[in-house]
């Protein structure tokens, strides 16, 4: 399978450029997402597997900045689908954005339903998963997004672009995995392996044969596409003596600087730049990857591995090289988290500005961490102890998802019985968040939102908690993107830390870690009218309920204002 992805993206990538020759700026793109089972094999387990196309990883997406991209996802399997767009912007186009109970009802078997959307301002990587429950572990792929025709690249054209995409392999179901740790209360059974391209590589059992190999030519360039598509591990990732440059994180120019090792969490993606040694250097290098765990739950504490070869010289006898393996950060490095989220900086040129909100209209703290539910009576649960399940929040807020989609109880004024807009703005009760826990640890539950009026500045801290252990948090927010102004360890504090904010070249993303035992700051303008998820991007916290939505209201011109839904929007 990890070839057929290599030799699809040869072809889709012909196909592509064919098209291209015989279009204009701006085209529209159709994709056909047939959502069908298919039996694939790792680590000598074969299992039916919820696919796109048969394909695992599945297709690729490719545009262009400016163009629109149609997708029809016909549901063949007995699962409820939805997929999503991670980091598309989705102006005006919440419709398409994907997150089951929120902007839509998912595809029912034996339905359909076309996602529309256009890609506007960004270039770089991104990615497409389902959104719904814990298919994402296998329903996802690539979206490749190219500058506008005859626009270059701010830094060296690469000879080659290679997508790498990490996922989590279970030897399970991991739908039967987080049925059972939903309903038991405790952490759910780890993956069996990391995949690079939906190769686990050879440093598991039985799996020599399913090892992906990047093949370069000597001093060439590179540009490898890095997504992270795992469910629940933040990765470090290095190729063994060589450096790294990164040159655009979750499709925004960057500075480039160099780095022997990067960090990136379920959600992010980064495009980095490897040059090749000049010569054939007689030896073979691993490319690894390996989590970087800051919780105190069990994790996979495995490490994926794939190989880089050099083209050889002709006629060299080809014998055994030496394989070089990379040193990697130790699991819980979290000094090399922060110095190296910290070296992350926008261009911040006139061709790539960064717009970061200078005023700011509405200021927000939100607290993110694990919690407890009561266990039901007359069972026993696994959680923190046999009378809790464990359970996460945002705000001591724990979402439950709504049984119709918020979006359309929103744009037809239907909200009641579906979501509350009394979401807290600042933790109800303050503590030393990053000290001593509280002896309460219960949270409430609850389907809460915050309004916000079209084009609001947003000042949003995130600050970790020390419940159930200091965690580092991954939160993606869908529908924006935002500038991280400020980061630190220990709990933020609003008279010393905002000074130092950076509001000059901060980096823009779509996801970002928050410090395991600190705090991160963000700024967005909320000029995208809609209901927009944020949560984080480990799964099993999502399914613990650390989610939460923004409202943004239409705006008075009709640019600024939601479309209704399209016919074929799926009903619950």
């Amino acid at each position: 399978m990890g070839a057929s992805f290599k030799v699809l993206f040869l072809v889709l990538n012909f196909l592509w450029f064919f098209s291209e020759i015989a279009s204009g700026a701006g085209v529209t793109r159709h994709y056909k997402f047939n959502i069908k089972l298919q039996n694939v094999t790792r680590l000598c387990h074969t299992k039916s597997i919820v696919s796109v196309n048969g394909k695992f990883p599945g297709p690729p997406i490719i545009a262009r900045e400016g163009d629109r991209v149609m997708v029809k996802v016909v549901n063949h399997v007995q699962n409820n689908v939805t997929v999503h767009w991670h980091g598309i912007r989705q102006l005006r186009s919440g419709w398409a954005d994907g997150p089951a109970y929120v902007t839509q009802c998912p595809i029912q078997t034996g339905q359909s339903y076309v996602y529309n959307f256009t890609i506007t301002g960004q270039r770089g990587t991104l990615f497409w998963h389902a959104h719904i429950s814990w298919l994402r572990s296998t329903l996802y792929g690539p979206i490749i997004i190219l500058p506008k025709k005859n626009v270059p690249y701010p830094f060296p054209k690469p000879h080659k672009e290679v997508p790498i995409i990490f996922g989590e392999w279970w030897n399970a179901d991991p739908e039967a995995v987080i049925a059972q740790a939903l309903q038991n209360g405790g952490g759910p059974n780890v993956s069996d392996a990391y995949t690079i391209n939906g190769l686990p590589g050879p440093l598991y059992n039985c799996s020599a044969k399913d090892t992906f190999k990047l093949k370069v030519k000597p001093g060439k360039t590179y540009l490898l596409r890095m997504i992270n598509a795992a469910l629940n591990d933040e990765l470090f990732f290095s190729i063994a003596n060589h450096t790294l440059t990164i040159v655009d994180v979750d499709a925004i120019y960057v500075k480039p600087f160099k780095t022997d090792t990067i960090l990136i969490t379920p959600g992010q993606t980064t495009n980095l730049l490897l040059k090749a040694k000049p010569h054939f250097p007689n030896a073979t290098f691993l490319m690894a990857a390996r989590p970087y765990a800051t919780g105190q739950g069990t994790f996979d504490n495995s490490t994926v591995a794939g190989i880089l070869q050099y083209e050889q010289p002709p006629k060299s006898p080809f014998e055994n090289l030496p394989l070089f393996k990379p040193t990697l950060p130790s699991l819980n490095d979290n000094s090399f988290a922060a110095n190296f989220t910290g070296k992350l900086r926008s261009l911040a040129n006139a061709r790539f500005p960064a717009n970061v909100p200078q005023k700011v209209d509405k200021r927000f703290f939100f607290i993110v961490g694990l919690g407890t539910n009561p266990c039901p009576q007359n069972q026993t649960c696994q959680g923190p102890n046999n009378s809790t399940k464990f359970s996460a929040a945002v705000n001591n807020v724990s979402f439950i998802l709504p049984t119709t989609a918020m979006l359309q109880g929103h744009f037809f004024q239907q909200s009641k019985g579906v979501y509350t807009t009394d979401f807290p703005t600042t933790p109800i009760f303050p503590f030393n968040y990053t000290g001593t826990p509280p002896n309460n640890t219960m949270v409430s539950n609850g389907t809460k939102a915050v309004v916000l009026p079209f084009n609001t500045s947003v000042e949003l801290v995130l600050q970790d908690t020390s419940i159930l252990g200091i965690e580092s948090h991954p939160l993606h927010l869908h529908g924006f993107n935002f500038f991280v102004v400020g980061q630190g360890f220990g709990n933020f504090d609003t008279n010393k830390d905002p000074p130092k904010f950076n509001l000059v070249d901060p980096v823009e993303r779509n996801t970002v870690g928050v410090l395991s035992g600190g705090w991160v700051a963000i700024r967005f303008q909320a000029d995208n009218p809609g209901v927009w998820f944020m949560h984080c991007h480990l799964e099993v916290h999502t399914s613990w309920g650390l989610r939460m939505a923004w409202i943004v209201m239409d705006g008075k011109l009709p640019n600024q204002k939601l479309p209704p839904p399209p016919s074929d929007l799926p009903k619950c």
